[in-house]
Protein backbone atom coordinates (compact mmCIF):
# COMPACT_ATOMS: atom_id res chain seq x y z
CA UNK A 1 0.00 0.00 0.00
CA UNK A 2 1.73 3.05 -1.19
CA UNK A 3 1.18 6.38 1.11
CA UNK A 4 1.49 9.98 0.51
CA UNK A 5 0.70 13.18 1.24
CA UNK A 6 0.92 14.32 -2.62
CA UNK A 7 -1.98 14.11 -5.13
CA UNK A 8 -0.26 12.40 -7.38
CA UNK A 9 2.35 9.09 -6.96
CA UNK A 10 5.70 9.74 -9.63
CA UNK A 11 5.82 6.96 -12.10
CA UNK A 12 2.34 5.63 -11.34
CA UNK A 13 -1.38 6.34 -13.18
CA UNK A 14 -4.19 6.79 -10.90
CA UNK A 15 -6.92 4.73 -12.77
CA UNK A 16 -9.42 4.66 -10.22
CA UNK A 17 -10.55 7.10 -7.29
CA UNK A 18 -12.83 5.00 -4.60
CA UNK A 19 -13.62 7.83 -1.93
CA UNK A 20 -11.98 9.24 1.09
CA UNK A 21 -10.80 7.57 3.83
CA UNK A 22 -9.94 7.97 7.51
CA UNK A 23 -8.11 6.52 10.23
CA UNK A 24 -8.43 7.66 13.75
CA UNK A 25 -6.52 6.70 17.48
CA UNK A 26 -6.76 8.36 20.68
CA UNK A 27 -5.70 7.59 23.59
CA UNK A 28 -3.66 9.71 26.81
CA UNK A 29 -0.60 11.36 25.22
CA UNK A 30 0.38 10.48 28.85
CA UNK A 31 0.43 6.92 28.29
CA UNK A 32 2.63 4.38 26.29
CA UNK A 33 2.94 0.46 25.67
CA UNK A 34 -0.04 0.39 28.31
CA UNK A 35 1.84 2.16 31.21
CA UNK A 36 0.96 5.05 32.15
CA UNK A 37 3.80 8.08 33.39
CA UNK A 38 4.27 8.49 36.63
CA UNK A 39 3.35 11.48 39.03
CA UNK A 40 7.18 11.74 39.54
CA UNK A 41 7.95 11.37 36.08
CA UNK A 42 5.89 13.93 35.02
CA UNK A 43 8.45 16.64 36.58
CA UNK A 44 11.03 15.49 35.00
CA UNK A 45 11.54 17.43 31.58
CA UNK A 46 13.09 14.49 29.74
CA UNK A 47 11.18 12.06 30.92
CA UNK A 48 7.54 14.00 30.32
CA UNK A 49 8.78 14.49 26.47
CA UNK A 50 9.96 11.42 25.95
CA UNK A 51 6.58 9.61 26.96
CA UNK A 52 4.63 12.14 25.15
CA UNK A 53 6.75 11.91 21.89
CA UNK A 54 6.62 7.65 22.27
CA UNK A 55 2.56 8.11 23.20
CA UNK A 56 1.90 10.08 20.29
CA UNK A 57 4.38 8.24 17.82
CA UNK A 58 2.02 4.81 18.96
CA UNK A 59 -0.84 6.77 18.16
CA UNK A 60 -0.02 7.93 14.91
CA UNK A 61 1.00 4.42 13.59
CA UNK A 62 -2.83 2.67 15.05
CA UNK A 63 -4.14 5.75 12.92
CA UNK A 64 -2.42 4.78 9.62
CA UNK A 65 -2.89 1.30 10.30
CA UNK A 66 -6.56 2.08 10.40
CA UNK A 67 -6.72 3.78 7.53
CA UNK A 68 -5.00 1.30 5.43
CA UNK A 69 -7.48 -1.28 6.56
CA UNK A 70 -10.11 1.47 5.25
CA UNK A 71 -8.55 1.55 2.02
CA UNK A 72 -8.15 -2.21 1.49
CA UNK A 73 -12.19 -2.19 2.22
CA UNK A 74 -12.48 -0.27 -0.74
CA UNK A 75 -10.16 -2.43 -2.81
CA UNK A 76 -7.39 0.65 -3.12
CA UNK A 77 -3.45 0.20 -3.48
CA UNK A 78 -2.40 3.40 -2.67
CA UNK A 79 -3.91 7.04 -0.93
CA UNK A 80 -2.96 10.28 -2.11
CA UNK A 81 -3.45 13.60 -0.56
CA UNK A 82 -2.97 12.58 3.50
CA UNK A 83 -3.88 14.95 5.73
CA UNK A 84 -2.75 14.60 9.74
CA UNK A 85 -4.67 16.24 12.33
CA UNK A 86 -3.55 16.20 16.19
CA UNK A 87 -5.89 17.63 18.60
CA UNK A 88 -6.30 17.54 22.29
CA UNK A 89 -9.62 16.41 23.93
CA UNK A 90 -10.68 19.51 26.08
CA UNK A 91 -10.00 19.13 29.27
CA UNK A 92 -8.37 15.94 29.31
CA UNK A 93 -4.88 14.74 28.81
CA UNK A 94 -6.12 12.82 25.80
CA UNK A 95 -5.08 13.13 21.82
CA UNK A 96 -7.17 12.40 19.29
CA UNK A 97 -5.33 11.67 15.88
CA UNK A 98 -7.06 11.81 12.25
CA UNK A 99 -5.52 10.72 9.48
CA UNK A 100 -7.38 11.49 5.90
CA UNK A 101 -6.94 10.62 2.62
CA UNK A 102 -8.39 9.65 -0.82
CA UNK A 103 -8.21 5.72 -1.90
CA UNK A 104 -7.07 5.66 -5.49
CA UNK A 105 -6.44 2.73 -7.90
CA UNK A 106 -2.87 3.09 -9.06
CA UNK A 107 -0.81 1.33 -11.67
Amino acid sequence: MILTTTPNIENFKIVDYLGIVTGTAYNSSYSHKGSKMSFKDMFNTAKYYENYAAGLEALKEKAFQNLKENAVKLNANAVVGIQLDIEPLANTSTLLVSITGTAVKVE
